[in-house]
């Protein structure tokens, strides 16, 4: 069958985009690209992989699930049900992330990465800032195994640490502290194709969502550099609550903690100077 015989094929099935996306993967083409190729046949091999995923996904399977990669920030990364699909509110965080170190004025940055998943974040960051130390942990040995593979695909240098979040985790002063934990409460109505794909573990954050951020601050004070970063991807709504639980395990720092409008990210800056403490703008 031709390019365009397999679009017309995969419409049938689901939706224009999805067929689309499925065909470009498998072809390793731009979905754009496929408007200039439309007459071309498509080898026998790729069109049984991809009339087979067009049958997982009217078993309602997440299109990055069925492909088996997605695409974050530039870069490919493998997923599976072992860990969350990244999203694009994520690529923020990285960009933030990037932006304030633009003010460190240091040569090697040391960065944590907290329940790390597919490696999404701190592989994103160490192929940004190439210099910096990355080290990625996560309680799940799956989901260590797929960020390991995209960490071998992406040939980063980095270290894995299986962790129940600082459970594992030498004690170090770290630059930046970053994380994407669960923050789902548990009686939250979420997606279907979310609930029944995604791994629970990586969803749910207790009754109020906010068992983890609990668990991180409780315990984040002896990992933090004299000046450092906190950032956290929130649930929507959640921002007072955590900063409450900031203050309370952080009270003897002055912090500045910021919630950008766009998405919802939380990010806690300090500055020691001398005795003194400042703070970022």
């Amino acid at each position: 069958m031709t390019v365009e015989e397999l679009i017309v094929y995969g419409k049938g099935k689901t939706s224009s985009d999805h067929a689309k996306m499925l065909l470009s993967s498998y072809l390793d083409v731009n979905p754009l690209e496929l408007l200039t190729i439309l007459d071309k046949e498509v080898d026998s091999d790729i069109e049984k992989i991809y009339k087979s995923s067009l049958d997982a996904l009217k078993e309602n399977k997440p299109i990055q699930y069925v492909i088996g990669n997605v695409n974050f920030y530039g870069l490919k990364f493998i997923v599976n049900k072992n860990v969350l699909i990244p999203r694009f509110e994520t690529e923020e965080l990285v960009e933030q992330v990037v932006e304030y170190t633009k003010d460190l004025n240091k040569d090697k940055i040391k960065i944590l990465d907290l329940g790390c998943g597919s490696g999404a974040i701190g592989l994103t960051l160490k192929s940004i800032l190439k210099d910096s130390e990355v080290t990625l942990t996560d309680i799940s040995k799956d989901a260590l195994e797929v960020a390991k593979l995209n960490a071998n695909n992406l040939n980063l240098d980095v270290t894995f640490i299986e962790s129940d979040w600082f459970s594992n985790v030498k004690l170090e002063k770290y630059d930046i502290i970053v994380s994407n934990p669960p923050y789902i409460r548990t009686d939250e109505e979420i997606e279907e194709i979310v609930k029944n794909n995604e791994p629970s573990l990586a969803l749910y954050g207790g009754v109020d969502g906010l068992d983890c951020y609990r668990k991180i601050l409780a315990n984040i004070k002896p990992y933090l550099n004299n000046k450092f970063l906190i950032a956290f991807e929130i649930g929507e709504s959640q921002k007072e609550e955590i900063y409450d639980i900031v203050n309370k395990y952080l009270k003897d720092i002055e912090i500045t903690c910021k919630k950008y409008i766009k998405t919802d990210n939380l990010y806690c800056e300090n500055i020691r100077i001398d005795a003194k403490t400042g703070f970022l703008s």
